[in-house]
């Protein structure tokens, strides 16, 4: 089966700094273009990052530029979201996922595979 398991979520205080991880199983994450998304009560899915499937490049919602950074490791078949700077509005829970199209986009429309989510609270 194919899945995705996202970890690294807790609570933090504002200022403070996460790590998630986005580990994939029967597929090859490398082969894809990989999103981070995070959802919050009665708000829309908002895409906040990619990093494409060759050429490494990445994108990055204005919300997250500059605090967050996504990254990825080919031999763990892990894709990682170190979140620095964080503020009480980045509290949600965080999703990652595969598109199988070549564009670089953070729009949820194109993703295909969605992990399970991990929760993130930034809260004093």
């Amino acid at each position: 089966q194919v899945q995705l398991v996202e970890s690294g979520g807790g609570l933090v205080q504002p200022g403070g700094s996460l790590r998630l991880s986005c580990t994939a199983s029967g597929f090859t994450l490398s082969y894809s273009t990989i999103g981070w998304f995070r959802q919050a009560p009665g708000k829309a899915r908002e895409g906040i990052s990619c990093i494409g499937s060759t050429d490494g490049r990445t994108v990055y919602a204005d919300s997250v530029k500059g605090r967050f950074t996504i990254s990825r490791d080919n031999v763990k078949n892990t894709v990682y979201l170190q979140m620095n700077s964080l503020k009480p509005e980045d509290t949600a829970v965080y999703y990652c996922a595969t598109s199988p199209f070549n564009v670089l986009t953070t729009s949820p429309s194109v993703y295909r595979s969605w992990g399970q989510g991990t929760q993130v609270t930034v809260s004093s």
